[in-house]
């Protein structure tokens, strides 16, 4: 299943306390449960203002199905179409 990248401009997510970051996690979960597993969610990594996801989705619009039923801002969605890593230069 292909897997992508979705960038979310939050301003000032990079200053939220562990409690918003757990109630934005949960909220996007519930989401996710509501849809079935069609549509997962790897992992996400925060910075100042955005927030970079990790999905694994049958398409693109999955994932912004996901976004709109959630409130979440998708503001680029991008298809992962290959995989490297330090290994990869060996």
């Amino acid at each position: 299943m292909p897997k992508y990248i979705i960038e979310r401009e939050v301003p000032g997510i990079g200053n939220f306390t562990s409690a918003q970051l757990k109630d934005l996690a949960a909220s996007s979960c519930g989401v996710l449960h509501r849809m079935g597993p069609q549509i997962q969610w790897n992992q996400s990594f925060v910075t100042g203002d955005k927030l970079y996801c990790v999905y694994i989705a049958p398409d693109i619009e999955t994932v912004r199905q996901h976004a709109t039923i959630g409130g979440f801002p998708a503001n680029k969605i991008s298809e992962v179409v290959e995989m490297i890593d330090p290994t990869t230069a060996e």
